[in-house]
């Protein structure tokens, strides 16, 4: 409240970090930049009805251990748990599972410090639209400092990682995301391979790798391995092909049983940018084969894989899932590659479905191409007027994707 009682009074916006994981200007600011990586702590734990209290600059990674140590997990998380966890959830940061709605869906309630320096708790009562904006807000309402998560009994995944042909899974890709509780699949750019992830609720105690295994899989093949086929590709950009296809050749099928966290999570080395788009669920072939055909006809240079996930609709008044059966698309250009010209062709493609930008990663919208996407956004924008009227909580980017305040 100090801090953003000093900015306010030295006339300057104030942003919040989380762990800087997004690919976006979301926290860039010449104002005021706060910090909340001090804001670790589990506040309160009640296992029966499995309402957990954290402050909000605990990470995903951090806040899995703790639950675990209740008996208890979050019931979905991506395949990266850095983020701290008010920062997933202002950028409606997600995992894969068409019966499972996004990270933001999982808050109960909130605690919000406003420009005026108030602390507002924010759980749905007494205020319309609050909770469905606070949900997912981009850092525009105020600095969030606790949450309120619902969370689930302790549970053991069996993931299996199966190579597949491509054009086999999207013939049938309602029935291999029907089929399995999380559900989704990589391709890279020149290979007729999906390689494919499932995960899967079993009734079994969890069976951790031994950590010499761990960090094999993990470390030296998932990332070493795969950084130096990356610089090659970036080195001789014709050969991209090749090594595309070599490197799905070396991705063989992997079974492993273990605690739902370190299940959903695994470590992410190799640096890359990333845009991704929210589509309407039956749009997510047809624009997967539109992007890899788009790459072949521009000759983009493309060694990282086109992922695509699935989630269920929720009711954040900005989260990207809003009221629609969702798949999400994601390109990625590795570190020191062109990535603008891919992204901008990608994103004409996910246009013409009608998708909405991860407000974390990168994409070209402005407010008044999102507004017409998002039937809430009014809703929203009455929500942060209220609560930030000044425009102390806003920077470029909200500017631009959100429209002054």
């Amino acid at each position: 409240r100090a801090a953003v009682g000093r900015a306010v009074d030295a006339g300057r916006r104030v942003r919040v970090a989380g762990a800087g994981h997004s690919f976006t200007g979301a926290a860039l600011t010449d104002g005021t930049l706060l910090s909340l990586e001090r804001m670790d702590r589990v506040v309160d734990v009640d296992p029966a009805s499995g309402r957990v209290r954290v402050q909000a600059g605990i990470t995903l990674h951090e806040l899995g251990a703790r639950l675990a140590a209740h008996g208890l997990a979050l019931e979905n998380l991506g395949d990266v748990d850095a983020q701290s966890v008010a920062g997933a959830i202002a950028t409606a940061t997600h995992g894969t599972g068409a019966t499972l709605r996004n990270l933001s869906a999982q808050v109960q309630a909130l605690e919000l410090v406003t420009a005026g320096g108030d602390v507002v708790e924010i759980d749905g009562t007494g205020d319309g639209d609050a909770l469905e904006a606070a949900r997912v807000a981009v850092g525009a309402l105020g600095v969030v400092t606790e949450v309120t998560l619902r969370c689930v009994p302790a549970f053991t995944l069996r993931g299996a990682d199966v190579p597949l042909p491509l054009e086999e899974v999207l013939g049938a890709l309602d029935e291999h995301v029907d089929a399995h509780r999380h559900f989704e699949l990589f391709v890279f750019p020149h290979s007729d391979v999906a390689l494919t992830r499932t995960n899967d609720v079993v009734d079994e105690p969890p069976r951790p790798r031994a950590r010499p295994r761990a960090w094999v899989d993990d470390v030296l093949l998932a990332n070493h391995a795969f950084h130096a086929f990356c610089l090659a590709g970036r080195a001789v950009p014709r050969a991209i092909p090749v090594l595309n296809r070599a490197v799905t050749r070396a991705a063989g099928t992997s079974v492993r049983v273990d605690r739902s966290d370190a299940i959903f999570a695994t470590p992410r080395l190799v640096r890359f940018t990333e845009m991704e788009y929210a589509l309407p669920r039956d749009a997510a072939a047809p624009a997967l084969r539109a992007i890899r055909s788009a790459i072949d006809e521009h000759g983009f240079a493309v060694n990282f894989p086109i992922e695509l996930r699935f989630v269920a609709a929720d009711d954040a008044l900005l989260s990207p899932a809003h009221a629609r059966e969702t798949a999400y698309l994601a390109v990625h250009a590795f570190r020191g590659m062109a990535w603008e010209p891919y992204f901008r062709a990608a994103e004409a493609i996910f246009d013409a479905h009608g998708g909405r930008p991860h407000w974390g990663k990168r994409h070209f919208q402005t407010a008044a191409t999102l507004a017409p996407r998002y039937p809430g956004w009014e809703r929203f924008q009455a929500v942060r007027g209220r609560l930030d009227p000044g425009g102390v909580f806003a920077n470029a980017y909200t500017d631009r994707v959100l429209g002054p305040a």
